[in-house]
């Protein structure tokens, strides 16, 4: 168990509705729960019974998404959730769960004042996006007000990068495309998420390059790493990778027991699995 609590980048919400509604009864996800085995992390838990969950593993805080994912087969939305569904688990929980609040382009100017209001109202603590069930690249112009805005409340955005194992386009992921935003937006802090597989080194020289450019591992089983992300986390990019699960993609224990056995540095790994986190959050 860690002398310092763990910060999860990326729990999804975990409550009874939101599974049977988000991965049991949905069309698309449904192929994904059975493909990856996550039947058993799909059933659903009060606020209160996450949390054991999480203490059990040494997890302190989890980043929650209100998740606006669109079906690039169907065109429709795929998952969309509100706001609300998220702040209510925060309630419960102020310490421990944190809100990121779902960017959906077609929302235009009324979902960026809907971002500031879940900040300023509701405490969230950053955006979330995922952009490709809506066919666009991250560096899309449809994307900008949202950037803008998080400059302006002074809150991080989080990307996510790489493959999709959803039935959407991949080439979307790729993490040069961050590159122009990086350089657009220099005090926008940028998560991109999920490693950048299968493009790493890719990930790894965006991040090394820009200074508001940080990775999360969400979603890659710490076994699978790839050597240079591991290699990147534990010498010159330490501080530059944060830890997530993209729960029920990962189980908190799990993961933490894998990661224990890359034999990183202690300095590495605290920073790995709390310090940058708490940096680029502004967690107290």
């Amino acid at each position: 168990m860690s002398t310092y609590p763990i910060i999860d980048t990326w729990s999804n919400l975990f409550t009874p509705a939101s599974m049977k509604k988000n991965y049991i009864e949905n069309v698309e996800m449904a192929h994904i729960v059975k493909w990856w085995r996550m039947d058993d992390r799909t059933r659903g838990w009060t606020p209160q019974e996450f949390a054991k969950v999480l203490d059990a593993a040494g997890v302190s805080t989890a980043f929650v998404p209100v998740w606006q994912m669109r079906s690039w087969k169907f065109q429709a939305m795929l998952w969309d959730m509100q706001l609300e569904e998220v702040a209510e688990v925060m309630r419960a929980d102020p310490k421990r769960y944190k809100g990121m609040f779902g960017i959906n382009p077609f929302h235009k100017m009324e979902g960026v004042k809907a971002l500031e209001r879940a900040v300023k109202e509701h405490g969230f603590i950053c955006a979330h996006l995922h952009h490709y069930g809506y066919g666009l690249r991250p560096d899309d112009k449809a994307f900008f007000p949202f950037y803008a805005k998080c400059v302006e409340l002074d809150v991080p955005v989080m990307v996510q990068m790489g493959h999709s194992a959803e039935f959407m386009p991949s080439d979307v992921g790729r993490p040069i495309y961050l590159d122009d935003i990086a350089l657009y937006f220099p005090d926008l802090k940028i998560i991109a998420t999920h490693t950048g597989w299968p493009w790493v080194e890719e990930m790894i020289a965006m991040a090394w390059k820009h200074p508001n450019l940080y990775i999360s591992t969400t979603a890659h089983s710490p076994k699978y790493w790839d050597k240079s992300l591991v290699h990147f986390l534990n010498s010159r990019g330490k501080g530059k990778v944060m830890f997530g699960t993209d729960f029920p993609v990962l189980t908190h224990a799990a993961s933490i027991a894998e990661i224990d056995k890359l034999g990183l540095k202690e300095e590495a790994r605290k920073a790995l699995m709390h310090d940058t986190a708490v940096k680029v959050f502004k967690l107290d």
